[in-house]
C-alpha cells in the first residue's frame, strides 16, 4: 500500500512539471504576441485601432462572430469580431465591436445600418474612443454618503439604501439635528 502511495506521489510531481513547462511555455507566446503588436500599448494606439472599428447593437442573442463576420465581410478585412458576454451568466449582452483592417471600411459598415441580421434590425455606428475619466453616462451627484443639501442628516438616517422611517414629529432643516439639552 505504501509503495502504491510513492508511484502516485512521483506520478503526480511528473504531471507538475509537465504543467509547468506548459505554463512557461505559454507565457512566452503571450509575451511574443504583445511585442509583435497585438494588443494596443498606449493611448494612441487604441484611438487608432477605435477609429478602423465599429459597434454593432440589437445583435441576436444566437449570432455567432463567424456569422457577424460574413455579413460584415463585403466592407473590407476584417481583424477581429468581439461578441460581449456578460461575465456571470456568460450570456451575449447584444452587442459587438468589428475591428476592420482599414479606416475606410467604417464607412462602408455604418451604411449596413438599420440592416437586418438573423432577423432583426441592427444599428451600426463607428466605435468611439473611451476618454480615462470621462463618464458618458455621468448622473452627477455624490457617491458616498456625504450628501451636502438636503440628503440626509448628519446623524445618518440613512441605512440599508433607504431613508429610515420616523414616527411621530420629524423636523426639517438644522436646528433639530442636536438632541434639545447640550451641555457645551
Amino acid at each position: 500500500e505504501l509503495e502504491a502511495i510513492k508511484a502516485r506521489v512521483r506520478e503526480m510531481e511528473k504531471e507538475d512539471e509537465r504543467l509547468k513547462e506548459l505554463q512557461l511555455e505559454a507565457e512566452s507566446r503571450f509575451i511574443m504576441s504583445s511585442e509583435a503588436g497585438l494588443f494596443p500599448k498606449t493611448t494612441e494606439e487604441k484611438m487608432e485601432v477605435d477609429q478602423r472599428s465599429i459597434y454593432v447593437g440589437n445583435v441576436d442573442y444566437g449570432g455567432t462572430a463567424e456569422e457577424l463576420e460574413s455579413h460584415f465581410n463585403s466592407c473590407g478585412q476584417i481583424n477581429r469580431v468581439t461578441i460581449l458576454c456578460d461575465k456571470f451568466s456568460g450570456h451575449p449582452k447584444g452587442y459587438a465591436y468589428i475591428e476592420f483592417e482599414e479606416k475606410s471600411s467604417v464607412k462602408a459598415a455604418v451604411e449596413l445600418d438599420e440592416s437586418v441580421f438573423r432577423g432583426r434590425i441592427i444599428k451600426v455606428l463607428p466605435k468611439r474612443t473611451n476618454m480615462p475619466g470621462i463618464s458618458s453616462t455621468d448622473r452627477g451627484g455624490y457617491r458616498g454618503r456625504f450628501h451636502p443639501r438636503g440628503g440626509l442628516s448628519q446623524r445618518g438616517s440613512y441605512y440599508g439604501g433607504q431613508r429610515s422611517r420616523v414616527r411621530g414629529r420629524t423636523y426639517r432643516g438644522r436646528a433639530r439635528v442636536l438632541p434639545w439639552y447640550f451641555p457645551y
